[in-house]
């Protein structure tokens, strides 16, 4: 599973001028199935996302296709951990630590 986090390096009016593009994505990630949580932090210095179900390569391959990470106006940072402990209804995202 991975913990996707977004800060913003521009100013914010281009931020939202993305947004709706920004929007357009995430909901492209969810009926996909890898998004499974997303929102803005706050204070609003960029945003976090909870995705699984893909291998690193795939989430390097998606933040570079967000129209945020396009134009530039944020840093991704990817934390990839193993989720061995769920809510139920992420149950089909736990992992199974390696050997």
């Amino acid at each position: 599973m991975f913990v996707l986090e977004l800060s913003y390096h521009a100013p914010i009016e281009q931020v939202d001028a993305l947004l709706p593009a920004h929007r357009e994505w995430l909901e492209a990630q969810y009926a996909a199935g890898v998004f499974l949580a997303s929102g803005r932090k706050e204070p609003r210095e960029g945003g976090v996302i909870l995705a699984g179900g893909v291998d690193r390569a795939e989430i390097e391959r998606l933040v570079a296709t967000d129209p945020f990470s396009v134009a530039g106006v944020c840093a991704y940072r990817i934390v990839q951990f193993y989720a061995t402990k769920t809510a139920d209804g992420l149950a089909p995202f736990r992992d199974e630590l390696p050997a």
